[in-house]
């Protein structure tokens, strides 16, 4: 078990990590914004979903086989990449009389699933995890694996927090969006200029 301090040094360093524009936080407030902040907080639930699966990935090692195999680093990446062209496809052609087209309109499941889908094909993440926990770790503190959960609990929980508040926040803009045509139309395009800048950010990354 790690001991409280390191606890809270790592709490500290994931709150400013996710107050830094990033691919989650700017795919929160855009869907936020099209979608209201309902529909925010279940998309974030499913990011955080996506930590926990990219915390199990470094326990296991599969973090390590992505960051030293090139295809399985190529075949995820371009999956992240092939899915924000998807998004970005559906928020140009998003009808103005319904805020945010398909996803105003998308179950809790859906929007869950679009969270997580969005995290999960992220291959930076895992990497960044396998680079960024052992900093944190204690030979000596026990079992590496229960360190990895641990750390990875206190992520989801800060990350959890930070981007519901950026969900919070963005859908307010919702309200003004379902009044404006004008307004659903530019926040839609601009939705989807930014997926494809995500896009094309994991499509140029490397490990």
């Amino acid at each position: 078990m790690l001991p409280p301090e390191t606890l809270y040094a790592f709490g500290l360093a994931a709150f400013l990590l996710s107050l830094a524009p990033g691919p989650d936080n700017i795919f929160v407030l855009t869907q936020s914004a099209m979608t209201g902040a309902r529909s925010g907080v279940i998309i974030v639930l499913g990011l955080c979903s996506g930590v926990l699966v990219h915390s199990a990935a470094v326990a296991l090692g599969l973090a390590a086989l992505v960051n030293t195999s090139v295809v399985a680093f190529t075949v995820l990446k371009f999956a992240g990449v092939a899915y924000l062209l998807y998004l970005a496809f559906k928020a140009f052609r998003a009808p103005v009389q319904a805020i945010g087209g398909d996803a105003a309109r998308m179950s809790p499941v859906a929007l869950y699933r679009r969270g997580l889908i969005m995290n999960i094909t992220n291959p930076k993440v895992a990497i960044f995890f396998l680079a960024f926990f052992p900093q944190f770790m204690d030979p000596t503190a026990g079992s590496t694996g229960l360190q990895v959960a641990q750390l990875g609990m206190v992520f989801v929980v800060v990350a959890l927090a930070v981007f519901s508040a950026i969900a919070l926040a963005a859908g307010g803009l919702s309200q003004f969006l379902t009044r404006s045509a004008r307004a659903q139309s530019v926040i839609n395009r601009v939705a989807g200029f930014v997926f494809v800048g995500l896009a094309a950010k994991v499509a140029f990354s490397s490990r």
